[in-house]
């Protein structure tokens, strides 16, 4: 602990930083998320150059749910509802 703190005060600033980082990456790893299957919506199927759009949203959507499951939250059924992942991105995390 820090000098001068008793050990037992439940002051933990390294857990309280800790715990920024964690909704700070959060954060940003939720807002790729969108801005990727945005681009998506935005490619019609059978358009060309879609396949690397398809495949940059599923990174993307990855990495937040990987995010998510480090700050604690296991399921997302409610994310996948409210940012309308569509099943060819889902179909690419091995979702079905």
């Amino acid at each position: 602990m820090w000098p001068g703190l008793p050990a037992d005060s439940g002051l933990d600033l390294l857990g309280h930083e800790i715990l920024a980082e964690k909704a700070a990456a959060l954060g940003k790893a939720g807002e790729k998320a969108r801005l990727a299957l945005e681009a998506l919506k935005s490619h019609p199927r059978g358009a060309e150059g879609r396949e690397a759009i398809l495949k940059a949203a599923a990174q993307a959507v990855h990495a937040y749910f990987i995010q998510r499951e480090l700050c604690g939250f296991r399921r997302h059924e409610a994310v996948i509802r409210e940012y309308e992942i569509p099943g060819a991105v889902l179909a690419r995390l091995g979702a079905k």
